[in-house]
This record gives structure tokens, C-alpha cells and sequence, in this order.
């Protein structure tokens, strides 16, 4: 048997992807790092399957990494006492989550759209939830919101139906993964925060 292109970029997605999610997991800054590699893998991949939204999705990943990396290890936030200190894991407001969802539910038409009239996308309403709710998520993560996990999970538990039924096994496995680590993941940013 011989290892086709594709299943070799789809084994090494799973890698990075696992490397990935330790790095976001600890909250290290190197998570940005790995953005900026998979989704180049990522594309090519999702591009020959037909889920066009998740490869259009990559542009913004790794852009996003860009300014991801750049918030976590560089910008500063204010304090009262004019001295300044790094962005810190902190949850959302209810302001800030109700901004995201109405983010995710305009992304998520306006995808779909896009999807059912300019595509042969077979599984539009997925393709475009998953990926609304992706760039809403991964804008959290880089202001390091703890409910950035709770977005994922649904994002991941969506994507390893979606995988499974384009026949892309690796990654099916790799977002089965995420979605349990994302639970952990919640968990130990709230600890992190001090907040039981």
C-alpha cells in the first residue's frame, strides 16, 4: 500500500494539530507558531474535498496567528496605576458574548450564502456553521477568553461528523480529540485564572 499525498498531509495535520492543542492548552504563545503552519495543510486538503468554507477559513487562520502571537506576547493592557501588564486568560463579558454571537450568526448566513450560490458545497449549513463560529472563536482565544473553549467544542463535535462524511479520517479523529480536550481546556484556564 502507498501512502497517498493526501493522507500524508492529513497524518501530519493530525501531528501539528495535536502539538497544537498541548501549546493551547498550557496557554503558550508557540501555539500561534503551529497556526501558522497547518493551515496551509489544512487548505489543500479541505479544498480537494469540496469544504470551501474551511479552506477560506485558513486565510484568516493564519492572519489571526499573526495578531494572535502578537497579543500574547506583546501587548499590554492598561492598569490603574499607569503601569501596564500582559493580556491575561479572563472571561468574556456579556457584552462581548452577545457580539460574538451576533458575529457568528451574521458569518454563519453570510457564509452559507456564499456556499449555496457560488459552490457545489454538498454540506453548506455545516461547512458555514463551523466556520462562523471558528473565526469568532479563534478571536476569542487570541484575547484569551475561557469561553473560547466552549465554542470550540461545539465547533469540533460538529467538524468530526462533518469530516467523517468527507472521508477525511485523520482529522475526524484529531477534532474528536479536541472536542474532549476542550472540556479540559475550559477547566484548566478557569484554574489558571484562579477560579474553581
Amino acid at each position: 500500500m502507498t501512502l497517498s499525498w493526501d493522507l500524508a498531509l492529513e497524518i501530519f495535520g493530525l501531528i501539528l494539530g495535536l502539538i497544537y492543542l498541548w501549546y493551547e492548552y498550557h496557554a503558550n504563545a508557540r501555539v500561534w507558531l503551529v497556526s501558522v503552519i497547518m493551515p496551509i495543510i489544512s487548505m489543500w486538503l479541505y479544498y480537494r474535498k469540496g469544504l470551501y468554507a474551511d479552506f477560506a477559513i485558513n486565510i484568516y487562520y493564519v492572519a489571526i496567528a499573526v495578531y494572535g502571537y502578537l497579543v500574547w506576547t506583546f501587548k499590554r493592557e492598561p492598569r490603574n496605576d499607569d503601569s501596564a501588564k500582559k493580556v491575561v486568560i479572563t472571561d468574556a463579558s456579556l457584552e462581548i458574548l452577545s457580539g460574538c454571537a451576533i458575529a457568528c450568526a451574521s458569518l454563519w448566513y453570510g457564509i452559507w450564502y456564499v456556499l449555496v450560490n457560488y459552490t457545489n458545497s454538498n454540506v453548506p449549513v455545516a461547512d458555514a456553521f463551523t466556520t462562523a463560529l471558528s473565526i469568532v472563536a479563534l478571536w476569542m482565544m487570541a484575547r484569551k477568553y475561557t469561553q473560547q473553549w466552549l465554542a470550540w467544542m461545539v465547533v469540533d463535535a460538529v467538524s468530526v461528523s462533518l469530516y467523517i462524511y468527507k472521508g477525511i479520517y485523520f482529522y475526524a479523529s484529531l477534532y474528536a480529540i479536541y472536542t474532549v480536550i476542550a472540556w479540559f481546556g475550559y477547566v484548566k484556564w478557569r484554574r489558571l485564572r484562579g477560579v474553581k
